[in-house]
C-alpha cells in the first residue's frame, strides 16, 4: 500500500487508474524515455544515476541497454517509489537505490557516475540551480547529463488555458470555475515551481554549474490538435500533477449539483463523438557534458 503523494499520483492518480487513459499516455511516456536515453549516449559499463526515478521509466530501460557490467542508481524522495523500482528490478545486482532529492544528492559520491538522467523533476523543485550543481558534482569528468522537462511557463504566456483542451462551448462558464482551482496563483501556491522557469533558465543553470557542450531541443505547440477524451469518469479520478486535487474533487468543490450534471452530460457527449481537443504545450530535452579536465 502506497502512502505518499508522489507514488499515489504515478501509480493511480495520473491516469485515474483507467486503462484507456494509461494506454493513451504510454506512447508519450515512451517517447520521453527514449529521448532522454538517446541523448545520454549510454556505453557498456556506465554507471547511470536516474534522478527522481519514479516508477523506473528511464532507469529500468537503462538497465536493459547497459549490458552486464553497467549499473543504475535509482534515486527518489519517495520510499514507496523506490520500493516499486526494487520490485520491478527484481534481484538484478546492477540496481541500487538511494533516497535523495535532485538538489541534494547526499549519498552519491563526488565524480562517481557516468550519466545523470532525469524526467519532469525540476518542475517540483524550488532549488533548480542547486540541482544542476549537484549533477555536475556527482558526474565523472567526461560524464553526460540528459534530462527532459515540460516548460509550463509557456501555458502562462499563451493563455487563457483551455481545461482538457476543449473547444469553446456552452460549458465554458463551468470550465472557468474549475480552472481557477489549478491556475489561480493564490489558490495553488505550491504549483508555482512548475511555472517559474523556462528553457533559457535551464541553459543558464547548466552553464553556471560548469557544463559544456550544452544542447537543448525545444518543442512548442500552440492550440494543436490532440487526442479526444476517451474516459470521462477516469479523467475525473485523475489529477494533472501530484500537488493538485483530482478533477473530480475540484468539480465537486466548485460546481453545484446541477452544474455537475450539465458538465457530465456534455463531456459524455464529447467522448461518444470522439471529439478532438486542442493542446498547448512546450517541452525540452537538454544534454550536457562535464568537462574532462
Amino acid at each position: 500500500m502506497t502512502t505518499d503523494r508522489w507514488a499515489q499520483w504515478l501509480l493511480t492518480r495520473r491516469d485515474g487508474d483507467s486503462e484507456a487513459l494509461r494506454a493513451r499516455d504510454r506512447v508519450s511516456l515512451a517517447a520521453f524515455r527514449d529521448g532522454v536515453l538517446a541523448r545520454a549516449d549510454l556505453r557498456p559499463g556506465d554507471v547511470v544515476l536516474d534522478v527522481g526515478c519514479g516508477t523506473g521509466l528511464i532507469g529500468l530501460a537503462a538497465l536493459e541497454r547497459l549490458g552486464p557490467s553497467g549499473q543504475v542508481i535509482f534515486s527518489d524522495i519517495s520510499d514507496d517509489l523506490l520500493d516499486e523500482c526494487r520490485r520491478a528490478a527484481g534481484d538484478d545486482p546492477r540496481a541500487t537505490f538511494v533516497n535523495a532529492s535532485a538538489d541534494d544528492l547526499t549519498g552519491i559520491d563526488d565524480s562517481s557516475v557516468d550519466v545523470v538522467t532525469m524526467r519532469s523533476v525540476l518542475i517540483y523543485s524550488d532549488r533548480k540551480e542547486a540541482a544542476f550543481r549537484e549533477f555536475f558534482r556527482v558526474l565523472r569528468p567526461g560524464g553526460r547529463l540528459s534530462i527532459f522537462e515540460p516548460i509550463n511557463r509557456f501555458l502562462v504566456d499563451h493563455g487563457p488555458h483551455r481545461l482538457f483542451g476543449l473547444p469553446e462551448s456552452e460549458i465554458d462558464d463551468l470550465l472557468r470555475k474549475i480552472s481557477l482551482v489549478y491556475f489561480d496563483a493564490g489558490s495553488a501556491p505550491a504549483s508555482q515551481t512548475m511555472v517559474d522557469f523556462d528553457e533559457r533558465d535551464l541553459l543558464a543553470w547548466a552553464d553556471a554549474a560548469g557544463f559544456e557542450s550544452v544542447e537543448l531541443d525545444y518543442r512548442a505547440e500552440l492550440r494543436a490538435p490532440s487526442d479526444p477524451i476517451v474516459d470521462w469518469e477516469g479523467l475525473k479520478r485523475s489529477a494533472p500533477n501530484p500537488l493538485a486535487p483530482t478533477y473530480g474533487d475540484a468539480i465537486a468543490g466548485v460546481l453545484t449539483p446541477e452544474e455537475q450534471r450539465r458538465l457530465d452530460i456534455h463531456m459524455r457527449g464529447l467522448v461518444e463523438a470522439a471529439t478532438p481537443g486542442r493542446r498547448t504545450m512546450a517541452m525540452v530535452f537538454l544534454r550536457a557534458d562535464r568537462p574532462t579536465a
